[in-house]
């Protein structure tokens, strides 16, 4: 029997020049940090995982070591009891399923599941571009083969001016691609940096923008109010045809259920790396898939977190894309991508996982050592 020996957890920081300016952050990104866990046992395997910055988790390490790594389920409930005293831990979910991967020499997709070996992606952009500039990065989008591009919306200052900038914005990439793209929109709404002040929308801020959406052909609207408003959510999805997403920042998993049990989204947004692991979320799929509730994970973090991601999605779930950040130049694979050897590269607007044992993970390690900063 596999037992796990030793935890270790390493912060890495990529200088960014040019930064990143986010569309849901008001200063512009200098760095990009990446957190990363790895978990060996004593046969000198080792899972990867990263995502949170595992705050809290140290002096845990005794809750683990002389475990067997396969116990995903009893890792789940240590786990997130450690989340609810400290901070979100889940990117050790994420390393033990590729550990147990290793273990079984299956993919985890395979582990999960076995739906497919691929999923397909939309092309998430992060910039806030003057409108023929996004229709331009929407037209190479379609040179590469995906199906659909997530938008932006501003969030606060220093965005564009007010949301019906946004919709001009969308209004001219609409007019340059016609349906040769499908196109989803993040109001950015839900959720503020720390030195954001700015107020979320209102209702009728939000229905209004829906009614503009619905002209547009968008297929959903994500985050069009504060996280907290469900019931906002509830009667706005009552009252537009566009889909409505969210629940990228949620931070528990029984949170989610009271979502769908509320039918306050068309679709659930979680992020493996940030909530609930592969574990937790795997219970979404189901739930989510019988109350008629679309699912689509969140994949804002690096290409760690998208791969593990993919493998919920691919083995379990039916979404029809997952979030593939991707926004050249400022937000290039190669810079998403830095911890590991070599950037995720889609194909056609797929990401094909094949079958490599775990989450088939490599990691730069002479990359992660000339960024490590703890």
């Amino acid at each position: 029997m596999s037992k796990i020996t030793a935890i270790e957890i390493t912060h890495h920081r990529l200088p960014l020049d040019p930064p990143f300016k986010a569309s849901w952050d008001g200063r512009a990104r200098r760095n990009f940090d990446a957190t990363i866990v790895r978990v060996r046992d004593d046969e000198g395997r080792e899972g990867i995982g990263s995502g949170d910055l595992m705050k809290g988790f140290e002096g845990h390490e005794d809750l683990f070591i002389g475990e067997d790594p396969r116990h995903l389920e009893r890792h789940y409930e240590v786990i997130s009891h450690i989340g609810f005293h400290y901070g979100r831990c889940w990117p050790l979910d994420l390393a033990l399923w590729d550990l147990a991967g290793k273990i079984t020499e299956e993919p985890v997709w395979r582990m999960l599941g076995g739906r497919s070996d691929r999923v397909r992606l939309y092309a998430s952009s992060g910039v806030l571009r003057e409108p023929e500039a996004l229709a331009d990065q929407a037209e190479r989008y379609i040179d590469e083969g995906f199906p659909a591009m997530k938008v932006r919306f501003s969030s606060s200052a220093g965005g564009r001016d007010g949301w019906r900038a946004d919709v001009k914005a969308l209004e001219t990439v609409r007019s340059r691609v016609g349906d040769r793209l499908e196109l989803m929109v993040d109001c950015n709404q839900g959720w503020r940096m720390p030195w954001d002040t700015s107020m979320a929308w209102t209702f009728k801020d939000a229905l209004a923008v829906a009614k503009e959406l619905e002209r547009l052909g968008a297929y959903w609207m994500e985050e069009p109010l504060h996280r907290a408003d469900r019931k906002g959510m509830r009667d706005l999805r009552a009252a537009t045809s566009v889909r409505i997403a969210g629940g990228e920042m949620t931070r528990e998993i029984d949170a989610f259920r009271d979502i769908i049990e509320d039918r306050a989204l068309d679709i659930i947004q979680p992020d493996v790396a940030l909530v609930g692991g592969i574990t937790g979320c795997r219970r979404l799929v189901y739930q989510a898939r019988e109350a008629g509730v679309g699912f689509t994970p969140h994949s804002w973090t690096n290409g760690i977190g998208v791969l593990a991601n993919a493998h919920l999605t691919a083995g379990v779930g039916e979404a029809p894309w997952l979030e593939y950040p991707y926004d050249n130049p400022e937000w290039s694979s190669e810079r998403r991508d830095y911890p590991m050897t070599s950037a995720l590269a889609h194909q056609k607007g797929w990401l094909v996982l094949g079958g490599q044992p775990g989450l088939g993970i490599s990691l730069d390690e002479e990359r992660l050592k000339a960024t490590r900063i703890g």
